[in-house]
């Protein structure tokens, strides 16, 4: 497997995590708004109340299966999410980098928002 660059070309595709277990298909992807770099993606989840939740996407691999992520389908199943039309709050970027035990710093920007969604 290589490291896999440009996320955002394997919208559709799915992601796996750490144990081989399929978590989705990749739906959006987060990049940090200071440096372009592609943090997150979202999985679409929910059976009747469908919402987006977030995937980290540093590490992650790629080959014909999908995109490996370095999380389990355990953490992702905890992780913060949004409704499929919703926005990420400013708080819930730091919840999300904590659930992922990533250092999080709001960017002196006027939103005070790190991550954007391309």
């Amino acid at each position: 497997m290589a490291e896999a660059q440009n996320f955002a070309d394997w919208r559709g595709q799915n992601l796996i995590d750490s144990d081989g277990d399929k978590i989705g298909k990749l739906e959006d992807v987060y990049v940090d708004t200071e440096t372009d770099e592609e943090l997150f993606g979202t999985v679409k989840e929910g059976l009747v109340g469908r919402h987006l939740t977030f995937v980290p996407l540093r590490g992650a691999t790629a080959d014909p299966d999908g995109l490996h992520v370095r999380v389990s389908k355990k953490a992702v199943k905890g992780a913060p999410n949004i409704d499929t039309d919703g926005e990420l709050s400013r708080d819930g970027e730091s919840g999300l980098f904590a659930h992922y035990g990533f250092a999080y710093q709001a960017p002196p920007t006027q939103s005070g928002r790190r991550l954007g969604r391309r």
